[in-house]
């Protein structure tokens, strides 16, 4: 014989009760009229990466090789100065220069990255 609703209803409803009275009764009956007395923990400061702007410049090894240093036809970025890799950024992630990519990539980034990523890219010698 299968068991119906009228068989398991009342079973369940009854597990149901039962552990919300159990919870209630749990409950504190009055909240805490002030505040405690021992001040919160202070938060923990994250410290910084020292490999953060190296990890983020590695994105750029894809297309402007390691460290910069471009192989074959793509232009190297490598020794240039962080202001001029800040303003090329800029330029792309405006729209102000054409691009098939750089466009895409360069909105993916706040400007304290970017900042990271062309201080980095300046501290790289350029390619030979």
């Amino acid at each position: 014989m299968t068991p119906t609703v009228r068989t398991w209803w009342p079973a369940l409803a009854a597990t149901f009760f039962l552990a919300a009275a159990n919870v209630n009764a749990q409950m504190p009956t009055q909240l805490p009229t002030q505040a405690p007395t021992q001040a919160p923990a202070p938060a923990k400061v994250p410290t910084a990466d020292p490999n953060l702007a190296r990890n983020l410049a590695a994105t750029c090894a894809n297309c402007h090789g390691t460290h910069g240093q471009a192989r074959g036809e793509m232009k190297s970025i490598a020794g240039y100065s962080a202001d001029k890799i800040i303003a090329m950024l800029a330029d792309y992630k405006s729209g102000n220069q054409p691009a098939t990519i750089m466009h895409q990539i360069s909105k993916g980034y706040t400007d304290e990255q970017i900042r990271l990523i062309a201080n980095y890219l300046a501290a790289q010698p350029a390619k030979k």
